[in-house]
Protein backbone atom coordinates (compact mmCIF):
# COMPACT_ATOMS: atom_id res chain seq x y z
CA UNK A 1 0.00 0.00 0.00
CA UNK A 2 3.07 2.78 0.28
CA UNK A 3 3.44 2.30 -3.22
CA UNK A 4 0.61 4.91 -4.65
CA UNK A 5 1.12 4.41 -8.23
CA UNK A 6 -0.15 0.84 -7.48
CA UNK A 7 -3.77 1.26 -6.56
CA UNK A 8 -5.86 -0.34 -8.37
CA UNK A 9 -9.66 -2.02 -8.32
CA UNK A 10 -8.36 -5.05 -6.13
CA UNK A 11 -7.31 -2.27 -3.36
CA UNK A 12 -10.34 0.02 -4.34
CA UNK A 13 -12.52 -2.75 -3.80
CA UNK A 14 -11.14 -4.32 -0.57
CA UNK A 15 -11.44 -0.59 0.95
CA UNK A 16 -15.30 -0.52 -0.14
CA UNK A 17 -15.44 -4.19 1.85
CA UNK A 18 -14.27 -2.55 4.85
CA UNK A 19 -10.98 -5.04 4.31
CA UNK A 20 -8.44 -2.29 4.56
CA UNK A 21 -6.74 -1.85 8.22
CA UNK A 22 -6.45 2.05 9.63
CA UNK A 23 -3.35 2.92 8.11
CA UNK A 24 -4.15 1.82 4.56
CA UNK A 25 -7.45 3.48 4.61
CA UNK A 26 -5.78 6.64 5.37
CA UNK A 27 -3.21 6.47 2.77
CA UNK A 28 -5.64 5.31 0.81
CA UNK A 29 -8.17 8.44 1.31
CA UNK A 30 -5.01 10.95 0.76
CA UNK A 31 -4.29 9.38 -2.48
CA UNK A 32 -8.30 9.27 -3.49
CA UNK A 33 -7.91 13.25 -2.69
CA UNK A 34 -5.51 13.51 -5.18
CA UNK A 35 -6.61 11.44 -7.62
CA UNK A 36 -10.34 12.72 -8.87
CA UNK A 37 -10.13 10.10 -11.74
CA UNK A 38 -9.58 7.21 -8.65
CA UNK A 39 -12.60 9.17 -7.20
CA UNK A 40 -14.49 8.66 -10.03
CA UNK A 41 -13.41 5.09 -9.90
CA UNK A 42 -14.18 4.36 -6.45
CA UNK A 43 -17.52 5.61 -7.27
CA UNK A 44 -17.87 3.46 -10.69
CA UNK A 45 -17.06 0.30 -8.23
CA UNK A 46 -19.78 1.13 -5.58
CA UNK A 47 -22.32 1.52 -8.02
CA UNK A 48 -21.50 -1.97 -8.81
CA UNK A 49 -21.36 -3.76 -5.56
CA UNK A 50 -24.67 -1.48 -4.79
CA UNK A 51 -26.52 -2.92 -8.22
CA UNK A 52 -25.36 -6.53 -6.75
CA UNK A 53 -27.43 -6.23 -4.09
CA UNK A 54 -30.31 -4.60 -6.19
CA UNK A 55 -30.30 -7.90 -8.00
CA UNK A 56 -30.47 -9.92 -4.78
CA UNK A 57 -32.41 -7.81 -2.65
CA UNK A 58 -35.23 -10.68 -1.91
CA UNK A 59 -32.09 -12.61 -0.05
CA UNK A 60 -31.31 -10.34 1.95
CA UNK A 61 -34.06 -10.43 4.13
CA UNK A 62 -33.11 -14.22 4.72
CA UNK A 63 -31.51 -15.05 8.22
CA UNK A 64 -27.90 -16.71 7.76
CA UNK A 65 -27.68 -20.24 7.24
CA UNK A 66 -26.61 -22.39 10.42
CA UNK A 67 -23.53 -24.06 8.36
CA UNK A 68 -22.04 -20.13 7.69
CA UNK A 69 -22.72 -18.86 11.36
CA UNK A 70 -20.75 -22.00 12.47
CA UNK A 71 -17.78 -20.96 10.21
CA UNK A 72 -17.71 -17.42 11.95
CA UNK A 73 -17.73 -18.80 15.11
CA UNK A 74 -14.98 -20.99 14.24
CA UNK A 75 -13.17 -18.20 12.31
CA UNK A 76 -9.40 -17.26 13.82
CA UNK A 77 -9.49 -13.70 14.77
CA UNK A 78 -5.73 -12.10 14.86
CA UNK A 79 -7.00 -9.29 17.69
CA UNK A 80 -9.31 -10.48 20.21
CA UNK A 81 -10.37 -7.37 21.38
CA UNK A 82 -11.83 -6.81 17.95
CA UNK A 83 -13.75 -10.30 17.90
CA UNK A 84 -16.94 -9.23 18.67
CA UNK A 85 -16.56 -6.72 15.91
CA UNK A 86 -15.10 -9.25 13.47
CA UNK A 87 -18.07 -11.53 13.75
CA UNK A 88 -20.35 -8.89 13.46
CA UNK A 89 -18.58 -7.76 10.35
CA UNK A 90 -18.73 -11.08 8.77
CA UNK A 91 -22.17 -11.26 9.16
CA UNK A 92 -22.88 -8.51 7.00
CA UNK A 93 -20.71 -10.07 4.45
CA UNK A 94 -22.69 -12.95 4.33
CA UNK A 95 -25.90 -11.41 3.67
CA UNK A 96 -24.93 -9.19 1.36
CA UNK A 97 -21.92 -11.26 -0.78
CA UNK A 98 -24.03 -14.62 0.39
CA UNK A 99 -26.80 -13.91 -2.04
CA UNK A 100 -24.82 -13.95 -5.04
CA UNK A 101 -22.91 -17.10 -4.18
CA UNK A 102 -22.30 -17.95 -0.17
CA UNK A 103 -19.17 -16.31 0.37
CA UNK A 104 -18.08 -16.25 4.23
CA UNK A 105 -15.55 -13.75 5.51
CA UNK A 106 -13.48 -15.07 8.30
CA UNK A 107 -10.55 -12.54 8.79
CA UNK A 108 -9.62 -9.18 8.18
CA UNK A 109 -7.44 -9.36 4.97
CA UNK A 110 -4.64 -6.95 4.01
CA UNK A 111 -3.66 -5.54 1.24
CA UNK A 112 -0.91 -7.61 0.04
CA UNK A 113 -3.43 -10.51 0.61
CA UNK A 114 -5.58 -8.99 -1.73
CA UNK A 115 -3.17 -8.53 -4.33
CA UNK A 116 -1.79 -12.81 -3.96
CA UNK A 117 -5.62 -13.45 -4.33
CA UNK A 118 -6.03 -10.76 -7.83
CA UNK A 119 -2.52 -12.34 -9.18
CA UNK A 120 -4.52 -15.37 -10.95
CA UNK A 121 -6.64 -12.25 -12.66
CA UNK A 122 -3.67 -10.97 -14.70
CA UNK A 123 -3.02 -14.38 -15.93
CA UNK A 124 -6.59 -15.33 -16.84
CA UNK A 125 -7.04 -11.45 -18.93
CA UNK A 126 -3.30 -12.42 -20.64
CA UNK A 127 -4.96 -15.85 -21.44
CA UNK A 128 -7.67 -13.90 -22.77
CA UNK A 129 -6.56 -11.03 -24.58
CA UNK A 130 -4.10 -13.36 -26.48
CA UNK A 131 -5.95 -16.14 -27.70
CA UNK A 132 -9.49 -14.46 -28.35
CA UNK A 133 -7.48 -12.78 -31.06
CA UNK A 134 -6.84 -15.58 -32.76
CA UNK A 135 -9.14 -16.73 -35.58
CA UNK A 136 -8.09 -20.12 -36.56
CA UNK A 137 -6.29 -21.39 -33.71
CA UNK A 138 -8.32 -19.70 -30.78
CA UNK A 139 -8.34 -23.50 -28.89
CA UNK A 140 -6.83 -26.23 -28.40
CA UNK A 141 -9.73 -28.58 -28.56
CA UNK A 142 -13.07 -27.87 -30.22
CA UNK A 143 -16.23 -28.00 -28.47
CA UNK A 144 -17.57 -31.36 -30.10
CA UNK A 145 -14.27 -33.23 -29.63
CA UNK A 146 -15.27 -35.94 -26.72
CA UNK A 147 -11.91 -35.20 -24.78
CA UNK A 148 -11.90 -31.80 -24.22
CA UNK A 149 -14.00 -31.98 -20.85
CA UNK A 150 -12.11 -35.04 -19.81
CA UNK A 151 -8.77 -33.92 -20.74
CA UNK A 152 -8.99 -30.42 -19.20
CA UNK A 153 -10.94 -32.03 -15.81
CA UNK A 154 -7.55 -34.28 -15.88
CA UNK A 155 -5.07 -31.35 -15.91
CA UNK A 156 -7.15 -28.92 -13.24
CA UNK A 157 -7.90 -31.42 -11.18
CA UNK A 158 -11.28 -31.27 -11.09
CA UNK A 159 -14.76 -32.03 -13.25
CA UNK A 160 -15.26 -29.48 -15.47
CA UNK A 161 -18.42 -28.97 -17.24
CA UNK A 162 -18.49 -25.93 -18.59
CA UNK A 163 -21.87 -24.03 -18.73
CA UNK A 164 -24.28 -23.52 -21.46
CA UNK A 165 -24.55 -19.62 -22.08
CA UNK A 166 -26.73 -20.36 -25.69
CA UNK A 167 -29.69 -18.88 -23.88
CA UNK A 168 -27.63 -15.49 -23.33
CA UNK A 169 -25.87 -15.59 -26.91
CA UNK A 170 -22.88 -17.33 -26.29
CA UNK A 171 -22.23 -20.75 -27.83
CA UNK A 172 -19.17 -23.04 -26.63
CA UNK A 173 -16.22 -22.85 -29.23
CA UNK A 174 -14.19 -24.75 -27.34
CA UNK A 175 -11.39 -24.50 -24.85
CA UNK A 176 -7.55 -25.05 -24.20
CA UNK A 177 -4.63 -25.64 -21.48
CA UNK A 178 -3.18 -22.57 -20.27
CA UNK A 179 0.11 -22.43 -18.31
CA UNK A 180 -0.29 -19.84 -14.65
CA UNK A 181 3.17 -20.03 -13.43
CA UNK A 182 4.16 -23.23 -14.06
CA UNK A 183 0.82 -25.02 -13.11
CA UNK A 184 -1.84 -25.82 -15.53
CA UNK A 185 -5.14 -23.91 -15.62
CA UNK A 186 -8.04 -23.76 -18.05
CA UNK A 187 -9.75 -21.34 -20.59
CA UNK A 188 -13.06 -22.08 -22.09
CA UNK A 189 -14.38 -20.00 -24.77
CA UNK A 190 -17.57 -18.72 -26.08
CA UNK A 191 -18.36 -16.86 -28.91
CA UNK A 192 -21.45 -14.55 -30.53
CA UNK A 193 -22.74 -14.97 -33.94
CA UNK A 194 -20.68 -12.52 -34.55
CA UNK A 195 -17.64 -13.45 -33.03
CA UNK A 196 -17.83 -11.64 -29.74
CA UNK A 197 -15.83 -13.92 -27.29
CA UNK A 198 -16.20 -14.59 -23.82
CA UNK A 199 -13.20 -16.78 -21.65
CA UNK A 200 -14.14 -19.03 -18.40
CA UNK A 201 -10.49 -19.84 -16.58
CA UNK A 202 -10.01 -22.06 -14.29
CA UNK A 203 -7.26 -22.92 -12.19
CA UNK A 204 -6.66 -24.63 -8.53
CA UNK A 205 -6.34 -21.97 -5.92
CA UNK A 206 -5.31 -23.73 -2.72
CA UNK A 207 -2.62 -21.59 -1.33
CA UNK A 208 -5.05 -18.18 -2.30
CA UNK A 209 -7.99 -16.56 0.37
CA UNK A 210 -11.42 -17.06 -0.99
CA UNK A 211 -12.88 -13.48 -2.11
CA UNK A 212 -16.47 -12.83 -2.74
CA UNK A 213 -17.43 -11.92 -6.64
CA UNK A 214 -15.28 -8.97 -7.60
CA UNK A 215 -15.21 -7.17 -10.92
CA UNK A 216 -11.58 -5.36 -12.38
CA UNK A 217 -10.89 -3.92 -15.82
CA UNK A 218 -7.78 -4.88 -17.27
CA UNK A 219 -6.06 -4.12 -21.11
CA UNK A 220 -9.51 -3.14 -22.76
CA UNK A 221 -12.11 -5.95 -21.18
CA UNK A 222 -14.10 -6.78 -17.81
CA UNK A 223 -13.22 -9.57 -15.64
CA UNK A 224 -15.80 -10.79 -13.23
CA UNK A 225 -14.21 -12.95 -10.43
CA UNK A 226 -14.08 -14.69 -7.70
CA UNK A 227 -11.97 -17.77 -5.53
CA UNK A 228 -13.80 -20.43 -3.87
CA UNK A 229 -11.12 -23.32 -2.56
CA UNK A 230 -9.88 -24.95 -3.73
CA UNK A 231 -10.11 -23.24 -7.17
CA UNK A 232 -10.40 -19.95 -8.52
CA UNK A 233 -12.85 -18.73 -11.81
CA UNK A 234 -12.99 -15.30 -13.75
CA UNK A 235 -15.49 -14.61 -16.49
CA UNK A 236 -14.00 -12.33 -19.29
CA UNK A 237 -14.97 -10.20 -22.01
CA UNK A 238 -15.50 -6.86 -23.42
CA UNK A 239 -19.03 -6.96 -22.25
CA UNK A 240 -21.00 -4.66 -20.32
CA UNK A 241 -21.22 -4.87 -16.65
CA UNK A 242 -24.52 -5.55 -15.31
CA UNK A 243 -24.35 -8.22 -18.47
CA UNK A 244 -21.52 -9.51 -17.23
CA UNK A 245 -22.45 -10.12 -13.47
CA UNK A 246 -25.37 -11.84 -14.86
CA UNK A 247 -23.43 -14.28 -17.14
CA UNK A 248 -21.22 -14.96 -14.31
CA UNK A 249 -24.43 -15.42 -11.78
CA UNK A 250 -25.17 -18.06 -14.45
CA UNK A 251 -21.63 -19.38 -14.40
CA UNK A 252 -21.15 -19.79 -10.68
CA UNK A 253 -24.97 -21.41 -10.39
CA UNK A 254 -23.67 -24.01 -12.81
CA UNK A 255 -20.39 -24.73 -10.92
CA UNK A 256 -22.79 -25.40 -8.36
CA UNK A 257 -25.24 -27.99 -9.61
CA UNK A 258 -27.94 -25.52 -9.55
Amino acid sequence: MSDMKKFGDAELNAFLDGELDADSQEILLTWLAENPNAEKRLQALREDRDRLKELHNDFLSESVPERFTQLIARAPVKNPTSSSWMRAAAAIVLLTAGAVGGWVAKERVSPQQIAANTGFVNQAVSAHVVFTKERRHAVEAKAEEKHLVRWLSKRVGRTLNPPNLNAAGYKLVGGRLVADNGKPAAQFMFQTTDRKRLTLYVRSAANEKETSFRIVEDRGVSAFYWIEKPYAYALIGKVDRQKLVALGEIVHGHLQGR
